[in-house]
């Protein structure tokens, strides 16, 4: 049971990035580019998306046994679509690490270094997938709000609508 939670975790991470990723791209560069307010964690609807996939790619190095050393952000994305040809690679990767799972590799225990090298910590593996669904939930909210300021209210994102989506219930 528990693989199978922390798969429909990622399922609906994935949707759900990639619903809110397709509207701000709907809306271009430059609308995307343009800061809307200090009090988002970061000031762009592109800036959040580049800090959810340089979240991501960080925890799956760690998982991977590698050291990233950097946290990618919004300049290091030349555009949106530079950032979605990333990320496409990224979910890519996420699902052959997320499909390859098993129930013992859930609780191998992680132990990696923070960026500035000075605090060491271990978690096993579980918890930490957990975190990066849960993280992106909150920028998640973060970037509808955004959209809403400069579009609308954006379709829901909540996870029993995935769910409901994913089994046929609703209509995508």
């Amino acid at each position: 049971m528990e693989l199978e939670l922390i798969r429909g975790s990622w399922s609906y991470h994935w949707w759900g990035n990639r619903k809110l990723f397709d509207i701000v791209s709907g809306l271009g560069e430059e609308t995307a580019a343009r800061e809307l307010g200090t009090q988002f964690s970061f000031p762009s609807l592109k800036g959040m998306l580049a800090h959810i996939h340089g979240a991501d790619r960080i925890w799956l190095e760690r998982w991977m046994g590698k050291k990233p050393v950097k946290l990618l952000g919004d300049g290091d994305f030349a555009s949106l679509a530079d950032l979605r040809k990333r990320w496409d690679d990224l979910e890519a990767e996420q699902h052959r690490f997320v499909d390859a799972l098993t129930p013992s590799e859930l609780q191998r225990v992680v132990v990696h270094t923070s960026l500035d090298g000075k605090v060491t910590f271990r978690q096993p593996l579980w918890e930490l997938l957990q975190h990066v669904v849960n993280h992106a939930t909150h920028h998640r909210s973060e970037l509808a709000t955004m959209i809403t300021m400069v579009k609308g209210s954006p379709p829901s994102t909540d996870m029993v609508v995935y769910y409901r989506v994913a089994s046929g219930q609703l209509q995508p």
